[in-house]
């Protein structure tokens, strides 16, 4: 509610502060108010002056009609407003009298017989433009609503500690989070220096321990922790498992009766240490102290293929023909892939490891010959071998020349055993050739 002066009162429907304009509504229009008493004024294109007359007869244009009831004029008289601007000669004013002469808002006539007006009134802004040229800020006096005047005041003491404070806590932010990040800098740069200098020296541990190197028996000793883990035992020696770093294993052959076997031992070694291939065990190291001999390869999880053949542990049909050309494979490279062709003649079962991915890996070279590619016959003065596995050949010179089709034959005698899952030989056919030369 809008109180104007004279006990005028309005209500206000909206207030554009932009523009400076009010919109407002009531009955209190048709009072003969002065609006210079007041901040306002009405806007100019809703402004005019009327001449209001009571009658007791009805008139025409340019009579504007008027509801008694809105302004409290005369219920039983009708109530005119006339524009000055028309001729009051050519009017018939006879029954009627004049009330008065006002200027109201021009919508508070025409809008005729609604029971309320909607006016759109506006006010002035104070100019400031001293106060700001003083440095200082203006306010309207409280004392003098009617007129609106401006008085200047003192901008409010700024509050120095206060912009202090603030820089200060926005300053050691900032320091703090440069703080930070060079601390973060400094931490993974050398993090980063100890990982790859970790990884070198892994690296170097490795690679020391993926060429054949020579070791002490005291070593031995201690690469298998005192002979504590022990993975086989056979003619040829003991098996343990042993380990020369954190993360490479090993297997360490303890060769029997080191004065008998210096030929086999001699042969692996020196056979060994030239071969690298995914199907070839490899020759980590291996030990030459006195009359101690020991061989030391990578360590294979899974043992031989022996365990898988003949104690009912099948792989399956794709897995065994997968183990199948991994051998020849292997085979072939010692046959073709070498400098010097290296014959294997001991090719079984028990010297075929497998890896945690049962990848077969061809073992044992104690028995095995080296001789150029050219020569296709191999003069041997013994047979070698291992019974039902070995070529006839190789047996008795009666059968033709030993070559690097003997690998062949007992690669062959491997497959039969694989694919029928047991031994070719019959104990109960001993002293045959039968329990040799199956059909």
């Amino acid at each position: 509610m809008l109180e104007l002066p004279y006990s005028v009162k309005l209500s206000v429907q909206k207030i554009n502060y932009t523009s400076q304009e009010i919109w407002v509504s009531g009955r209190d229009f048709c009072k003969n108010f002065n609006l210079s008493a007041s901040p306002f004024q009405f806007m100019s294109a809703y402004r005019s002056d009327y001449i209001i007359f009571s009658c007791s007869e009805s008139k025409a244009d340019p009579y504007k009609n008027l509801n008694p009831t809105h302004c409290g004029f005369l219920p039983n008289n009708l109530v005119y407003g006339v524009s000055p601007e028309a001729s009051l000669s050519h009017l018939d004013l006879s029954s009627c009298s004049m009330i008065y002469y006002f200027s109201i808002p021009s919508w508070s006539v025409d809008l005729g017989d609604y029971s309320e007006y909607n006016v759109v009134m506006n006010w002035s802004r104070p100019s400031c433009g001293d106060c700001e040229a003083k440095g200082k800020r203006c306010r309207l006096q409280e004392s003098n609503i009617k007129e609106p005047e401006i008085e200047c005041v003192d901008q409010p003491p700024k509050d120095v500690s206060k912009e202090w404070t603030i820089t200060g806590v926005i300053l050691g932010f900032f320091l703090l989070l440069l703080v930070v990040i060079i601390c973060y800098n400094v931490y993974t740069t050398d993090k980063s220096k100890k990982e790859h200098s970790k990884k070198l020296q892994k690296f170097l541990e490795d690679y020391r321990a993926l060429n054949p190197s020579r070791y002490s028996y005291a070593d031995i000793k201690k690469i298998t922790n005192l002979f504590k883990d022990k993975l086989g035992e056979g003619g040829y020696g003991t098996i343990y498992k042993g380990k020369l770093s954190n993360e490479v294993f090993v297997a360490v052959k303890i060769l029997n009766d080191s004065k008998k076997n210096g030929e086999e031992f001699i042969n692996e070694v020196r056979t060994m240490g030239r071969i690298h291939h995914i199907n070839v065990v490899r020759l980590v190291g291996f030990c030459a102290d006195g009359y101690k001999r020991a061989l030391i390869y990578e360590f294979l999880p899974n043992e031989s293929l022996e365990k898988f053949i003949f104690k009912n542990q099948s792989l399956g049909w794709q897995k065994l023909h997968d183990i199948a050309l991994g051998i020849a494979k292997g085979i072939e490279y010692l046959h073709q892939g070498c400098d010097q062709r290296i014959l294997h003649f001991d090719i079984k079962p028990h010297n075929i490891l497998l890896d945690q991915n049962f990848n077969p890996k061809i073992s044992d070279f104690g028995l095995a010959k080296l001789c150029s590619k050219e020569q296709s016959v191999v003069s041997m003065t013994a047979a070698r071998g291992t019974m039902g596995y070995i070529a006839p050949e190789v047996l008795s010179r009666n059968f033709g020349n030993v070559s690097y089709k003997s690998d062949v034959y007992s690669f062959g005698m491997l497959l039969l055993e694989m694919v029928g899952g047991r031994k070719n030989s019959d104990a109960i056919m001993e002293n045959t050739s039968q329990m040799y030369f199956p059909e």
